[in-house]
């Protein structure tokens, strides 16, 4: 007899469930949150344990790797799947969640989680460390400044020199009240502590960086550094279980959801699913491709303006920017996959965008219909007054 497990997981107890092929309740336990204490239950059962299967959650990854270690066939559950089926119970409690996980992992109905490496996971600690660290750094330069304006001290906008600017105030504005002087000296001792460990961290990942091959390749492409490539690679870990390079957007939550309905067809804003600090990362370089001057980089190609619309700079349209960025994120490098809408292979369109140097001026957009590639030189006429649209 084929009989299925689910693992209810929680920080002290985790609750057991066993159903056999026909969804009847075998048995059912509760044992400590344990690998030896889980296994021993569960080897003590009648029938063939066919899957065992448990929610993502802390805890998830350190389960799995000691369980599949001890032979039993683990599945990690989509805790949003998984919740979409256990809210319909009018009780909750951990033996009943425990009985739909069961039933869940029965039926086949769910989405499994991929595990990733070991490398992977000490890859993502090192980053999220490093930007937990950043964000404390923000916080207390915030927090200088504002107790500052409590007693009427204006710290200004610059950018750098935010110790030059503090040892000023400190050693010139706080002389009337100099019992304000140490606080703001902890406060200035614990942002120079917090930024030696950022300077460590950041050696570690430029050496971890040196050393990977697929990091270092990243890299090569404008606006994207060490931190974003090692993300990248820690998200991803195996590009191999991606059977179309489109996928890596979707992964990301980098797509639009889609909402359809008998009449109604819409497309929402981007899912905003998976990795957030990679979708972070991958957002900055995007940014950094279509507002700076990083040379002639194909990725800056603009996909299609249209003629009507609002020129903007490249990889925006009349929405904005922001837009242009969230595509940017998703696009492939050049190169590395050919653009499927392009005639010609080549990875662009045949769409020309040609702003002049001076701003707020007008812009010649020219937009040519689609054609067959051929074997002579491309000419292009001026473009017709109608075209020149101002910014």
């Amino acid at each position: 007899m084929n009989v299925f497990a689910a693992l209810d997981v929680s920080q002290d107890l985790t609750a057991i469930c066993l159903v056999d092929g026909a969804g009847t309740v075998v048995t059912e336990a509760k044992v400590l949150t344990c690998p030896d204490a889980i296994s021993a239950w569960l080897a003590g059962q009648p029938g063939d344990l066919e899957r065992v299967g448990m929610e993502t959650g802390p805890l998830a990854v350190w389960l799995w790797n000691a369980l599949t270690e001890r032979g039993l066939p683990v599945v990690c559950l989509d805790a949003r799947h998984a919740n979409g089926v256990l809210k319909m119970m009018p009780n909750k409690t951990d033996r009943l969640d425990a009985r739909g996980l069961a039933q869940i992992v029965r039926t086949g109905w769910f989405r499994a989680v991929q595990i990733k490496s070991h490398d992977a996971y000490v890859t993502r600690a090192l980053l999220t460390t490093r930007d937990t660290l950043v964000r404390m750094r923000v916080r207390l330069e915030n927090e200088v400044r504002g107790l500052l304006k409590t007693f009427g001290v204006m710290f200004g906008k610059r950018v750098g020199g935010f110790k030059r600017r503090a040892e000023e105030i400190i050693a010139r504005d706080l002389t009337v009240s100099p019992e304000l002087v140490p606080i703001f000296e902890a406060l200035m001792r614990a942002r120079r502590d917090i930024l030696a460990r950022i300077a460590d961290l950041d050696r570690r990942i430029r050496v971890i960086a040196r050393r990977h091959q697929t990091v270092r390749l990243l890299m090569t492409t404008p606006g994207v550094g060490s931190i974003t490539a090692m993300a990248v690679v820690a998200a991803f870990d195996d590009a191999e279980r991606f059977r179309r390079s489109s996928s890596a957007g979707a992964y990301l939550g980098l797509t639009p959801r889609r909402y359809e309905s008998g009449e109604i067809s819409r497309n929402g804003r981007v899912s905003k699913r998976g990795d957030a600090f990679t979708r972070k990362c991958l957002f900055e370089a995007a940014n950094a491709i279509y507002c700076r001057k990083l040379g002639g980089s194909r990725l800056r190609v603009p996909t299609q303006i249209h003629p009507l619309s609002r020129p903007e700079r490249p990889g925006g349209t009349r929405h904005g920017k922001t837009r242009g960025a969230k595509g940017g994120c998703r696009r492939p490098v050049p190169g590395r996959r050919q653009n499927p809408r392009s005639a010609d292979g080549t990875g662009r369109l045949p769409v020309r965008l040609s702003l002049w140097q001076k701003p707020r001026q007008l812009a010649r957009v020219q937009v040519w219909p689609r054609q067959r590639p051929s074997t002579q030189p491309e000419t292009f006429s001026r473009a017709p007054e109608s075209s020149i649209l101002p910014l």
